[in-house]
């Protein structure tokens, strides 16, 4: 996908190759990431490799669970967008969790690419619904999710283990109707032609598998 400023945003899978890239972003973003990213309420387990990290995504995409991506910019890792929690039957949905370095911050990557993440849901995979978990308190992914037109359903209290606690997350969800035969990235781009503000990158949260 090409960005405004030129440059391209491209969502792919995490490859066995990437570790040095993948460690060097992670280490930078430590703390930038950690108030916001999911946690487990039990005693930490033994970490899991890299390459265990590539295997289970890898595992979860084939069988159809999760939709699993790095953010790559100029062939540099800067983040990830994940499809994650897919049923299907009578539901077909999924939701998405999402951040970017912050170096890249108020870029308006997350909002480009969770566009595209709702756009391959919809229209790739044939899901309904895609819906999005924000903490009341992470200013920047509500403003992701707004200039998205996603539709606000609630609160969830108490919905997601981060931190030592479990914090409340408000609801967003975008259902293929709410499209309706459109791209929700040609949307955004031409919103930003309209001259938006860019809201980005703080995480929105993801499962801890």
């Amino acid at each position: 996908m090409r960005h405004e400023d030129g440059f391209d945003v491209v969502l792919r899978a995490l490859r066995t190759r990437d570790r040095s890239d993948w460690d060097h972003v992670r280490v930078a973003n430590e703390q930038w990431l950690r108030p916001w990213e999911a946690t487990s309420p039990l005693p930490p387990a033994a970490r899991s490799s890299f390459r265990q990290l590539v295997r289970h995504y890898d595992r979860e995409g084939r069988e159809g669970r999760m939709q699993p991506f790095v953010i790559d910019v100029g062939g540099r890792i800067v983040g990830q967008m994940h499809l994650f929690g897919i049923a299907w039957g009578g539901l077909r949905g999924g939701a998405a969790g999402y951040w970017v370095a912050r170096r890249l911050a108020g870029r308006g990557i997350a909002p480009l690419g969770l566009a595209a993440l709702v756009d391959h849901a919809i229209y790739g995979l044939g899901l309904h619904r895609v819906e999005v978990n924000i903490r009341p308190e992470n200013v920047a992914s509500l403003q992701v999710v707004r200039k998205l037109g996603f539709r606000e359903e609630g609160l969830r209290q108490r919905y997601l283990h981060i931190g030592g606690d479990w914090r409340d997350h408000r609801s967003f969800a975008l259902i293929a109707e709410d499209l309706a035969g459109t791209s929700l990235v040609e949307r955004f781009r031409r919103a930003q032609s309209r001259g938006p503000s860019h809201g980005d990158a703080r995480p929105a949260p993801e499962s801890t598998a």
